[in-house]
């Protein structure tokens, strides 16, 4: 067992090394920059499944570092939660496949109430609908899964934990986050203090 461990280890963070990275990342960050903090807009993310956790996950990292973000499930928009939806809002969609059904539906319909609205997609598809149609696409090497099944998203979504990282890494720089913009939006907890301590040094 304990070499088996091992081996997942070893795969997934081989997986990680070999994320494209490519000028698309530097045309998100603008992006979001651009949408959110020139024009006062909020970033959506959205998945479904496993991907939908991590979209989510991603919501709350953001938010809690500058950059306003909310978690829209694709189908409670489908029953009047996409009415959130404001000029200058981006979108970040997750989709494995990059061709979630629920989400080429959520695309649709934002574009029917937003027809400006533009959306960043993770995928590991560059040639599938939502990557096609995507105003950027971030691509996730498509690793192959370390389930022994070849199945549970696994790997994958490693990956585009590691990616949502690198946005948000990368907006923080761009924007300038500090310990004292991080301190007040961690009122409690551990990380509040140490936040506040680290701004006075």
């Amino acid at each position: 067992m304990i070499d088996d461990i091992k081996s997942v280890i070893e795969k997934e963070a081989n997986a990680v090394q070999n994320i494209p990275i490519t000028k698309s990342y530097e045309k998100a960050v603008n992006l979001i920059c651009d949408q959110i903090h020139k024009q006062g807009g909020t970033l959506i993310t959205s998945g479904i499944g496993k991907a939908g956790l991590i979209a989510l996950s991603i919501a709350t990292t953001f938010s809690s570092t500058g950059t306003p973000a909310f978690f829209l499930h694709p189908s409670e928009a489908q029953h009047g939660d996409l009415g959130i939806m404001r000029h200058n809002d981006l979108m970040l969609l997750i989709s494995n496949s990059g061709k979630t059904r629920e989400l080429e539906e959520l695309v649709s319909l934002s574009k029917g109430l937003m027809p400006d609205m533009k959306y960043i997609i993770i995928t590991s598809n560059p040639v599938s609908p939502l990557a096609v149609n995507a105003s950027v696409c971030l691509l996730t090497g498509a690793p192959e899964e370390v389930c022994p099944l070849g199945l549970t998203p696994t790997t994958s979504t490693t990956i585009m934990t590691v990616i949502g990282d690198l946005l948000v890494i990368s907006v923080m720089k761009k924007i300038g986050f500090t310990n004292e913009d991080y301190a007040k939006r961690h009122h409690g907890g551990y990380l509040g203090e140490k936040s506040r301590l680290q701004s006075n040094q």
